[in-house]
């Protein structure tokens, strides 16, 4: 989300990444990037709560798998639970954060009334990277709770006499750390939800650090790159998925479920315009501005982006090895790149689709750019990688392809 580990094209929500440069010395950035990268702050015209239409889109595609895993795991233990434990990783900041959570709380207290039994207790994780605007979410919450106890009083009268904390039986609490880390105790979690968030790797594939010119001019995977890349590229994935999935599996109960939600592609060709063609846009940018003096060659040559659209056969591949996982279902969906609504600037224009998906890009990666280029080209960056990707779609249909996982713990 953000996290981390917390974005998309990086879509963000966020997610847990290291660093991207690829020489020594910038590899020594590598420890600090955890804190650099975070989606835009605030609620200006470059922030992500004002830019985040395309994985809002990405959570209602996930939304009816998310309220059948929570009732799954509501309803998988033989007594009733007295309390839950929820973490949405890669929460990031901004509306969508606490979208998701409503609509896990809403689910739960509507299955509560169906079966004529008592909410349980909520504690609600939100996880994200060091960075992430915590204090939004954290402004956000009265309302939340305003909401929580109106439900609750409707909903839930077995323990209403409970209800002195914000007038809910729901806890939040912020949680920063990289999710591909322990975060939570052991065999504490009952539910588990990330959106657009693990689309991003823990770092660049060593491999492509300990070679600067094996992806010259590129800064991810294109249809120029290297087989080497693609591999080392995949090789990172499989690495950090699974160490994600045998994490979770420490933390999660027996027969607890998770829905993740990344983007990914189709295709076994991690090449395909789906899956890498807005990096491909970005780095014609970058080259044009080298071209006019006005970025430096080597600092697109040392840039590589922790990001990886997996096929589901790099996903199964994992989940398989890992073993602890049941894959209830997997879906596939197309997403536009400009989220398919219309959106006014601050000044009421009605923006274009390349500015709106160069928005969309900017409020999710511009923290790590600007941390590698300067921040003295980011208007400039992203008013022409506007026009280009106007141009683009103007001419061609490429979505990005979101793939939505349901999992369910084993219980041994």
């Amino acid at each position: 989300m953000s996290q981390s580990t917390t974005s998309e094209f990086l879509f963000g929500r966020s997610s847990s990444t290291s660093a991207c440069p690829k020489s020594k010395e910038e590899g020594e950035k590598m420890q600090t990037m955890e804190e650099v990268f975070h989606m835009n702050k605030g609620v200006g015209e470059t922030s992500y709560a004002m830019n985040s239409d395309v994985q809002d889109n990405i959570i209602s595609v996930g939304k009816e798998a998310t309220k059948k895993r929570i009732v799954q795991a509501l309803c998988s233990s033989n007594n009733w639970p007295v309390s839950m434990a929820i973490a949405d990783l890669g929460c990031s900041s901004g509306p969508n954060a606490l979208r998701v959570i409503s609509e896990i709380t809403d689910a739960i207290y509507a299955t509560s009334r169906l079966l004529d039994r008592p909410a349980p207790e909520l504690m609600v994780h939100l996880n994200d990277l060091f960075g992430n605007d915590f204090n939004t979410i954290f402004a956000s919450l009265p309302s939340f709770y305003k909401k929580m106890k109106q439900q609750n009083n409707t909903n839930n009268n077995h323990n209403n006499k409970n209800n002195n904390n914000n007038g809910s039986n729901c806890f939040v609490c912020g949680v920063p750390g990289s999710f591909y880390g322990r975060l939570f105790p052991s065999n504490s979690i009952h539910f588990v939800h990330s959106s657009s968030s693990l689309h991003w790797l823990s770092q660049v594939p060593g491999d492509i650090l300990e070679g600067r010119a094996l992806n010259k001019g590129k800064l991810y995977i294109s249809k120029s790159s290297p087989q080497s890349v693609l591999n080392a590229y995949s090789m990172q994935f499989k690495k950090d998925f699974l160490n994600f999935m045998e994490i979770r599996s420490q933390e999660m109960v027996a027969g607890g479920c998770m829905v993740l939600s990344f983007l990914g592609r189709n295709s076994l060709d991690p090449a395909e315009p789906h899956a890498c063609y807005q990096w491909e846009l970005l780095a014609q940018v970058l080259m044009a501005m080298v071209s006019e003096g006005l970025v430096e060659e080597e600092k697109v040559d040392s840039f590589d982006a922790p990001y990886y659209a997996p096929c589901m056969e790099e996903i199964k591949w994992v989940l398989q090895k890992e073993g602890s996982f049941i894959l209830e279902s997997c879906e596939a969906y197309e997403i536009d790149w400009d989220g398919g609504v219309e959106f006014h600037s601050d000044s009421f224009k009605v923006l274009s689709c390349g500015e709106r998906v160069s928005r969309t890009i900017r409020a999710v990666v511009e923290s790590m750019l600007e941390s590698h280029f300067g921040s003295h080209i980011m208007d400039e960056l992203f008013l022409r990688y506007s026009e280009l990707v106007e141009h683009h779609l103007s001419n061609n249909r490429t979505k990005y392809i979101n793939l939505v996982l349901s999992l369910v713990k084993k219980g041994w």
